[in-house]
């Protein structure tokens, strides 16, 4: 019971009046007649600041503040860290910390939000009267209450009744001090704090931890001292009660967060695993990590900070709460966070986190669509390495084959092709994944894993392609299948491609036939026909006559057709080199009888087995280019070399032969140069080229060998037979070249007869390897 001196009641009976610290005005009357006016404190906080405010107008221009009282108040922990860092602040500590270094940074230190007004806060100060009452007398209360609740109403009455019981002490007081006696006040003056104490205690023992927050609350702000702090046990009690059940399902978790705050304050310990129970159980699955709308990232991250800040708070959290907290900022898209605690476990604390906290953050990187992220990939796969997992290991569990998959997805993004073919290679290496490689997993672990490893390995193969090396463009084409992965035809095309071109036939035919293994599993495209012909012009090229028959067999049974007109004119060249004239005739009449009409190859082709060497039939050859024309195809130039060509076997009939056809071709020629050439002139053009006068000089030396035989008269060779040879040798194609330049006229150009003769002449290639360039195929 609080006592009051005759002073005090003096002053309350002489004044009429006294404020208490609620905020309650009492007003007396003479002789038993007093009333009590109840004022919110509110108001009167309001008055004051409004007076205040109105003075320092009036002196001092306000300063200007880019955020309330209340906007501050409402940042959570990570806003309040960008917020700091935006300023130029410290970003480093608890919750209470952040939030004072923006309310002084604004100049709102010691305000607080009254009636939506930013406000100085202005404290009613209890005004102590001393009034004299007689014994007699009878304290009679008139009590209007405005504005307050039933608590208020029963504080106002205790205090009444209080001033009641002091009065009559103090009367006994005076009517004792004549007789020496002197009173003295004995009550225990940490009895407020003690009482609360106990109920916090009680509260908390029964695990009810709203009702011992508010107690704890009232503790500390209304009975604890510098000297008299809240005690240890206190918040640890009530922190137990929160972090019962999960934090009570998570809605304990911001009494909890503050609760370890004000322990890291004041320098209390932390219990571990009452800390690491906290910051787990306020993380949840829904949005923001939030369990329904309580706790979130937020919350722990200000858990981990107070936590930290503590004594001993550096060893306090384990590796599994901070995994748990990055999972949950990986899953929100907080990459750069997620990787800055990941790296604070690995590099700071050393920590060996498990594989599934890397992967988490790596596949939320890789999977951004955010283009920088993809780089945060290597960080993290760098972070793994340091924590002492080796990448030709981790695929053997399904954590690290998404690791590896995220880097690969990675890779493909920044396109780096050497390293995803590394993870790959890395995860191929992975023991205990049989019957599967750990290669064949990482590639079949997603879509977009699956995506990323057929890009990577499509431009491998193209960038080999370009650099001609046949080797590395096989080996990756051959890792496809076994990881899983299904080459596009344009793929296959390409190697295939790159091995004839270097000749390679015998790996040529070992893809094309992988080829069509897959496709008759359906994991794969047909092969055309050109790739069969691609295959077997290599295979003649090379002599290999055994494989040229078994790629044709299969072609048959594949696609169910005998070729095209290149698959003919490729047996028509096997048959030329053998000098097969009437095999080649064969091939033409069942040329036209399967409906295909011969072309200028086809013709060239079979005038080549006219000009075998040690087999020349330079009449055939004549006959064949009567036969060509009469089928509306007309020679150029390779035909007419070959046809010169096949005339070299000495006699005289067939220089006279050679010497006709030489006067033809320059017939052709003349007209090409009087009304130009639409086309390719490389396969159209009948103008002589250097191999056409080496030839012809050719046929001018025998047909000299053929008077000194005497078969012929010289002057009479001179005169008929060398003419149209000499004409040929001293063509200038220059010349040639310039006069079709003056030439506006322009043949009627003639209708490819097949699609694919581009790529029919691109397979050109010499038919008998040896000084003579007889034809080309």
């Amino acid at each position: 019971m609080r006592l009051a001196s005759k002073a005090w009641v003096l002053s309350l009976v002489a004044s009429g009046s006294v404020s208490f610290v609620h905020g309650f005005q009492l007003s007396l009357t003479p002789r038993g007649t007093s009333s009590i006016q109840a004022t919110a404190a509110t108001t009167m906080n309001e008055a004051s600041v409004s007076a205040s405010s109105s003075t320092h107008e009036n002196t001092t221009a306000a300063p200007r503040h880019d955020m309330t009282y209340a906007e501050v108040n409402r940042l959570a922990f990570r806003a309040l860290q960008r917020e700091c860092k935006a300023l130029g602040l410290s970003a480093v500590g608890t919750t209470a910390a952040l939030r004072g270094r923006l309310l002084e940074h604004f100049g709102l230190m010691g305000k607080e939000s009254v009636g939506g007004v930013d406000s100085k806060v202005a404290v009613p100060k209890v005004a102590v009267a001393e009034v004299e009452v007689s014994s007699h007398s009878l304290l009679w209360c008139n009590i209007q209450l405005m504005r307050c609740d039933y608590l208020q109403l029963f504080i106002l009455f205790i205090s009444t009744f209080t001033l009641y019981l002091d009065s009559l002490v103090t009367n006994k007081q005076e009517l004792c001090a004549t007789d020496g006696i002197n009173f003295c006040d004995e009550s225990d003056p940490e009895y407020d704090f003690k009482q609360v104490l106990t109920e916090v205690m009680q509260k908390s023992s029964l695990g009810h931890w709203k009702a011992a927050t508010r107690k704890l609350k009232a503790l500390r702000n209304k009975h604890s001292t510098p000297d008299r702090p809240v005690p240890r046990e206190a918040y640890l009690a009530v922190l137990e009660a929160c972090a019962a059940d999960r934090l009570n399902g998570a809605r304990a978790s911001e009494p909890a967060r503050k609760i370890l705050e004000d322990m890291a304050t004041c320098g209390y310990a932390i219990p571990a695993e009452l800390a690491n129970v906290c910051v787990v159980s306020s993380l949840g699955e829904g949005v923001g990590a939030m369990h329904d709308e309580f706790g979130g990232i937020d919350t722990a991250l200000a858990m981990v900070a107070a936590i930290e800040s503590s004594p001993e708070g550096s060893t306090m959290l384990t590796d599994a709460t901070y995994g748990r907290l990055v999972s949950a900022l990986a899953k929100e898209k907080a990459i750069e966070e997620a990787i800055l605690v990941l790296r604070s476990m690995v590099v700071e604390k050393s920590f060996t986190p498990p594989l599934s906290t890397f992967a988490t953050v790596a596949k939320a990187a890789a999977m951004s669509s955010e283009e920088q992220h993809a780089e945060d990939v290597l960080q993290v796969l760098t972070y793994a390495k340091a924590a002492g997992y080796e990448l030709d290991n981790i695929a053997a569990v399904e954590t690290g084959r998404e690791l590896l998959a995220s880097g690969v997805i990675a890779s493909e993004k920044m396109d780096n092709l050497a390293l995803g073919l590394r993870l790959l290679t890395a995860a191929a290496k992975a023991q205990g994944c049989a019957p599967d490689s750990g290669d064949a997993l990482v590639a079949t672990s997603s879509s977009a894993a699956q995506r990323a490893c057929t890009l990577i390995h499509k431009k491998a193969i193209g960038k080999a392609c370009e650099d001609d090396n046949w080797k590395l463009a096989v080996k990756l084409l051959e890792l496809m299948p076994k990881r899983g992965l299904s080459p596009a035809t344009s793929v296959w095309r390409k190697v295939l491609a790159t091995c004839c071109k270097n000749e390679k036939s015998r790996k040529a035919t070992a893809i094309l036939l992988d080829w069509i293994t897959l496709a008759e599993q359906g994991k794969a495209e047909k092969p055309p026909v050109s790739v069969f012909n691609t295959v077997v012009n290599t295979c003649e090229v090379c002599g290999e006559e055994e494989l040229t028959v078994k790629v044709l067999d299969v072609m048959k049974n594949t696609l169910e057709v005998e070729g095209n007109i290149i698959t003919f004119n490729i047996a028509l060249k096997r048959l030329a080199k053998l000098g097969n004239v009437v095999g080649c005739e064969g091939i033409l009449i069942g040329m036209l009888n399967e409906g295909l009409e011969p072309n200028v190859v086809s013709y060239t082709t079979t005038i080549g087995a006219c000009a075998k060497e040690g087999m020349k039939n330079p009449a055939m050859a004549s006959v064949w280019l009567q036969r060509m024309r009469s089928r509306n195809v007309q020679p150029n130039y390779h035909t007419y070399n070959t046809a010169l060509a096949a005339c070299l076997d000495g006699k005289i009939e067939s220089t006279f032969i050679g010497s006709k056809i030489a006067a033809e071709m320059l017939e052709d020629a003349e007209k090409e140069i009087a009304c130009g050439l639409k086309g390719s002139a490389k396969f159209k053009s009948t103008l002589p080229d250097a191999y056409t006068k080496v030839v012809a000089r050719q046929l001018m030396k025998q047909l000299r060998e053929n008077w000194r035989n005497g078969d012929i008269d010289m002057a009479l060779a001179k005169s008929t037979t060398r003419v149209p040879l000499l004409k040929l040798v001293d063509f200038d194609k220059t010349i040639a070249a310039a006069r079709m330049t003056e030439i506006e006229c322009e043949i009627e150009d003639e209708k490819d007869e097949n699609a694919e003769q581009d790529f029919e002449f691109s397979l050109l290639k010499e038919l008998h390897k040896d000084d003579r360039r007889t034809a080309m195929v």
